[in-house]
């Protein structure tokens, strides 16, 4: 391979692991806030004890985060050269500003955060929470104007081939930027939900009772069930927006060669772009053209009107399909077991066993949905504007190649490491229950008269 496709490979191996960690972060600190502000309203101790055990998972995927961006940074000036050089002027003051608003703030009160709780006053942790969850929002916020930037530029023009901004506000604000962020945002919920309620079912399994615990799983469980159906309605309207500024991409997730109306739903095929047509096709007649033109007859655009201009066709067909089935797996077990929880206040075994291997189904669907998007925008790397093959750096395949290994193999062994230190966490929670002292932590819920006393 080449050091095009061998660079292609390393920088998805970088961002592909680099992405799942502030997935869980940017919800999971708004988590936190929750069960602070329950502890604050309410004094019940367990809500403290949720705090304290997902602190933790919150600081070990902080980390991850930090640690594995620096790396992608890197890439770009060994890499991509050609990247900045084009759209430097551009890109550089949009990380910038992600790193003077977001990460400082949440590296300023991190700390207070983890450690602070016995040290500050309860307000001054509260508002240290909330920060870090303001900060990590905030972060996203600045990294997603930028790739919608790269999927749909606006605000600049082109002087002697280079990038020079003319609004920032309409680079922010690009066409795809509302979506993109909301469609994020609510990823980040949907995989902190079914994180925090499949470790809590797996807690659950190991024989663990305890207050904290149902707290938690309650929590994830209806959380879960609250937003999948939002962000059904998000992706369709983000996929409206996509059909309307990026129409090859559309036509590759729905694997449709021919502009036409009448176009089926593919529910499953073999997409072959050497003979132009699908192989092993199941198909809902009229549904691709009812779901994106919402008429029997809408006309959808086909692949064959951007021959050499369209993305690989299989990759991004079947990563929305990956993305789909699981929300849709989400959205059954979150309102199956929230039925049960709701009418009988327990939990089954068998939708606790669901859920335990669930708990990262977030993960699953957030890069089965990257992959669609990043892959969607290729031959571009800034649609229109600067080709991936240009941007590509001068280093040997060689070099490449051995960096991409060192990073595989080091990747895998924090992920393994990562998963095996939750599983213990939740482990040893089971285990311990809600019997440990919690220095510094006053139940008032024990202190307070039954209802009728």
């Amino acid at each position: 391979m080449d050091a095009l496709i061998l660079s292609r490979l390393q920088f998805a191996a970088n961002i592909s692991f680099h992405i799942l960690f502030p997935t869980i972060t940017i919800a999971l600190g708004w988590v936190l806030l929750f069960f602070k502000l329950r502890y604050n309203a309410t004094g019940d101790s367990a809500w403290m004890r949720a705090y304290f055990f997902w602190v933790k998972v919150f600081a070990l995927s902080f980390a991850l985060g930090v640690v594995s961006g620096v790396t992608m940074s890197f890439q770009f000036g060994t890499n991509w050269p050609g990247f900045m050089e084009k759209v430097g002027n551009i890109a550089g003051p949009l990380l910038a500003y992600e790193v003077l608003t977001a990460f400082f703030l949440e590296a300023v009160f991190l700390g207070i955060m983890l450690f602070g709780f016995r040290r500050v006053s309860n307000r001054v942790h509260t508002l240290a929470t909330f920060l870090v969850a303001f900060g990590t929002t905030l972060s996203a916020f600045w990294i997603l104007a930028l790739n919608s930037w790269m999927q749909t530029p606006a605000g600049f023009e082109m002087r002697d081939g280079v990038a020079f901004p003319v609004d920032w506000w309409a680079i922010v604000f690009n066409p795809s930027f509302p979506y993109r962020l909301v469609h994020m945002l609510l990823a980040s919920g949907l995989t902190v939900a079914f994180l925090v309620a499949g470790l809590s079912a797996l807690r659950f399994l190991a024989g663990d009772r305890a207050e904290s615990m149902w707290k938690a799983l309650r929590t994830g469980v209806f959380m879960g069930a609250a937003l999948i159906p939002v962000q059904i309605f998000v992706g369709d309207m983000h996929g409206l927006n996509t059909l309307e500024h990026q129409p090859q991409k559309v036509a590759a997730m729905e694997a449709n060669w021919e502009t036409r109306g009448n176009v089926p739903l593919v529910l499953f095929a073999w997409p072959d772009e050497e003979a132009r047509e699908n192989r092993f096709e199941i198909a809902v007649p009229n549904g691709a053209s009812l779901i994106l033109r919402h008429s029997l007859d809408g006309v959808v655009p086909g692949l064959n009107d951007y021959v050499g201009e369209h993305p690989p066709v299989a990759p991004v067909f079947w990563g929305f399909r990956i993305m789909v089935g699981v929300g849709l797996a989400m959205l059954a077990l979150s309102w199956a077991t929230s039925w049960f929880l709701w009418r009988r206040g327990a939990m089954p075994r068998l939708l606790a066993y669901a859920y335990a291997p669930m708990a990262f189904s977030g993960w699953v669907a957030t890069l089965a949905g990257w992959y669609t998007t990043e892959i969607g925008r290729q031959p571009w790397l800034v649609t229109g504007v600067l080709r991936t093959e240009e941007a590509v750096g001068p280093v040997a395949a060689s070099n490449v190649g051995f960096t991409l290994a060192i990073y595989i193999v080091l990747y895998i062994v924090l992920m393994i490491v990562y998963l095996g230190v939750l599983t213990h966490l939740a482990l040893k929670a089971a285990k311990d229950g809600d019997q440990s002292p919690l220095p510094g932590v006053e139940d008032r819920a024990l202190t307070q008269p039954m209802a009728g006393e």
